[in-house]
């Protein structure tokens, strides 16, 4: 098994700390409409993001949403962009990565169309981060490269760290140290040089992980240790954080258990202090280790899983791989070696899946003993050799050469450096006399040519009064043609939006195509009601119903995004519930959501990109003879209020989509037996993640549920209208931000 320990990335630059603002001023001048369209959006993006982002990221995308649609009122595309960035990291921090991009790219392209360089880097450099934690490190790589260019373009000292030490880190990860070495000593000499404490503690860390993967364990400790003591100069706790869980395994590989064992508790401590995930899974797993090597392994095992579950939470692949062959070497030490395999290959196959050197090396160990143990020597020798080629590569001698030749070279330069400036001092003293006898010499030579430009001076000034004048009247010719073309254009874009809002209104006509009529829905479930609200004019959410046999099947589905990009998924989704039940004839809810998964996944995977799109559902079948329900549910749940009950009874949903996700298994299948009077309640996220209220907050499902409860004595169709009325109170002035389905069904 492997230590999990931290690198240092920069996911923010220039924003370690939160700047001390004060928030209530700044919300003054976004209110305070006399002032600059420009003050008040530069307000409101500082407001967002040293207000909330780090802390409260849902209520940071909301006032950048604000912002967002000031700036594009008014057309300032740099504010605009900068709302997108503030969403995009909004995203980031809650590790949902596929909208990040989105946001990310949108920030790119309007950085591009005004040729901010700097953003620019900044927006190539975010994208990269999250490729980099999605475990495809070639585009991570790429996308940093790229921003490095411009870095250096720009002369950006510190960006350009920043870059260096994100590449450094992806080679380190692929187990080319030596690449990774001379990243990180490059990244460490600028930051020295322009005094940047944290970027030096994060070298500082990077290159002790470097010697602690190679065995170095004295040198790791001792670049940990004066990395540890920036990081606490500063009190910078992210870093804080990882120091501590770094030398803790140090500590731990060393014998020093009770040593060990402190750090893991100071550093969790922290990390769940400054929420930091990621953070939080490492040290989880390092302190399942610790347990495991004490033979303890329920508690290893307890751990294991936590880690493992925040690590699906957040889509970390790295952090995937690792969890399950640690689960996978418990079992194979409790003699369950069909568990051991089947944990430790499919932590095989996603450790390749990111080119994660240290996790192929890890599972091929595991497979190669429990393959061994079972008598099946052909896969065992298979993964020995595996695992041999992958512990070579990492502490191969001329590995730990490269990496030593780059660790002294980086000195040698910095002595040679200092040498410099010595050498500096005694010239200038030379270079000063011979300044002074120049000076003499030229002083001669200006008092000539002062004659001169005196006289070229008056012929100067005619001439530019001639050319003046011709420049005004040719500025004036064309200014009347830029407003002819600016009349022009105004007129085709008209034309265009025009266009572009008939074709949305004819895609919200196929949209209800493919919805069932109210109709039909009535004659099926007389004591019922839905509330559909798209955000747009078409939905990524949508209510769907099929009979079969006698039963009646019914859904609320919420599909990727929203407006035309969500409704387009949503015909791809309820097609795939359609076949399922009325070509396949299945009958199950379960197994319906299995079917309209591969068929989904299957109709995507016709793109030669990988699309990740699906659906969130909760999905009834119910026959109205018996009253009997099945149910299955994908992230969305069913919820049930018996006949004058003051509870509400939450089955809950499985923690997958309807699309191509890591780690499917098959939905589980629910039974309910329902009576005369009870109710069932299926709904989407779009009406409890609505804000509103006098505080600007989610509605949340608390408040849901209780609003349901107070009006269970009123008919289904008041009950619509109520629900609607509440949803339009919370929201008041602000914009809706998703779309909203709600069905009930009364028995």
């Amino acid at each position: 098994m492997q230590k999990l320990f931290s690198f240092f990335i920069a996911l923010f630059i220039g924003c370690n700390t939160i700047a001390q603002v004060n928030l209530d001023s700044l919300w003054n001048v976004w209110n305070d409409e006399s002032q600059a369209d420009t003050n008040r959006l530069k307000a409101m993006n500082d407001f967002a993001w040293y207000g909330y982002i780090f802390s409260q990221t849902d209520s940071a995308f909301y006032f950048a949403q604000l912002q967002y649609d000031f700036a594009k009122s008014v057309n300032n595309k740099k504010q605009m962009a900068n709302a997108l960035n503030t969403q995009g990291v909004a995203f980031e921090l809650k590790s949902d990565y596929f909208k990040a991009i989105e946001y990310h790219t949108r920030c790119l392209k309007i950085k591009k169309e005004i040729g901010d360089k700097s953003g620019i880097s900044f927006s190539l450099n975010n994208i990269g981060n999250i490729y980099y934690y999605q475990g495809d490190y070639a585009k991570a790589i790429d996308y940093y490269t790229r921003s490095l260019k411009i870095k250096e373009e720009m002369g950006d000292k510190k960006g350009i760290a920043s870059s260096l030490n994100n590449i450094g880190l992806i080679y380190q990860v692929q187990g080319d140290y030596a690449k990774a070495m001379d990243y990180y000593t490059r990244c460490l000499k600028i930051d020295e040089e322009i005094g940047d404490k944290s970027g030096i503690a994060g070298s500082l860390n990077n290159i002790g992980a470097i010697y602690k993967d190679q065995g170095d364990y004295a040198k790791a400790l001792e670049y940990y240790t004066k990395s540890l003591k920036i990081y606490e100069e500063i009190g910078y706790k992210i870093g804080i954080g990882d120091l501590l869980n770094n030398i803790g395994i140090i500590y731990e590989v060393q014998g020093e258990t009770t040593k060990a064992m402190d750090y893991y508790t100071r550093s969790l401590k922290i990390r769940e202090e400054i929420g930091n995930k990621e953070g939080i899974t490492d040290i989880l797993n390092n302190i399942g280790m610790f347990y495991d090597d004490q033979g303890d392994y329920a508690k290893a095992l307890e751990y294991y899983t936590r880690s493992l579950k925040i690590d699906e939470e957040i889509g970390y692949k790295k952090g995937i791989a690792g969890s399950l062959n640690n689960i996978g070497v418990i079992y194979k030490n409790q003699g369950d070696y069909a568990k051991a395999l089947k944990k430790s290959d499919k932590a095989l196959s996603i450790a390749q899946e990111v080119g994660s050197i240290i996790e192929i090396k890890n599972a091929s160990k595991n497979l190669w003993i429990t393959y061994k143990k079972q008598g099946k020597y052909q896969q065992s020798l298979e993964m020995h050799e595996q695992y041999i080629e992958m512990r070579d590569s990492i502490q191969s001698e001329e590995s730990q050469r490269a990496v030593i030749h780059q660790d002294y070279k980086y000195k040698y330069e910095k002595q040679a450096a200092a040498d410099s400036v010595v050498a500096a001092e005694a010239n200038k003293v030379k270079n000063a006399q011979l300044a002074a006898e120049k000076a003499e010499n030229k002083q001669h030579q200006l008092e000539a040519d002062q004659q001169k430009q005196q006289k070229y001076f008056l012929y100067g000034l005619l001439a530019l009064a001639l050319i003046f004048g011709g420049f005004i009247f040719n500025r004036f010719r064309i200014t009347n043609k830029q407003k002819q073309l600016i009349e022009s254009q105004k007129n085709q874009v008209e034309e265009k939006n025009k266009e572009i809002l008939d074709s949305i209104q004819y895609a919200k006509r196929l949209q209800e195509a493919i919805l069932p009529p109210k109709k039909i829905i009535k004659e099926y479930l007389p004591e019922s009601f839905i509330l559909y609200k798209p955000k747009d004019i078409v939905a990524g959410d949508f209510y769907w119903m099929e009979s079969l046999n006698g039963w009646t099947y019914f859904a609320a589905a919420d599909c990727t995004g929203h407006g035309v990009p969500g409704a387009m998924v949503s015909v791809v989704c309820s097609n795939a519930l359609s076949k399922s039940v009325i070509e396949e004839k299945i009958a199950e809810p379960a197994a319906i959501l299995n079917r309209a998964r591969e068929l989904v996944i299957e109709r995507f995977g016709r793109s030669e990109k990988q699309i990740k799109d699906g659906m969130d559902i909760s999905l009834c079948a119910y026959h109205s003879s018996t009253g009997k329900v099945k149910w299955a549910g994908a992230h969305n749940p069913l919820w049930i209020i018996r006949k004058e009950s003051k509870e509400i009874e939450v089955i809950k949903a499985d923690s997958q989509p309807i699309g191509r996700y890591d780690l499917n298994e098959p939905f589980t299948a629910h039974a309910l037996q329902l009576n005369k009077g009870d109710s069932m309640y299926l709904f989407t996220d779009g009406f409890s993640d609505q804000f509103g209220g006098e505080k600007n907050k989610k509605y949340k499902s608390a408040n849901f549920k209780r609003f349901l409860l107070s009006i269970q004595d009123k008919d289904m169709d008041t009950q619509r209208e109520l629900i609607g009325k509440e949803f339009e109170r919370w929201k008041g002035d602000l914009e809706q931000i998703d779309d909203v389905c709600v069905m009930g069904v009364r028995v």
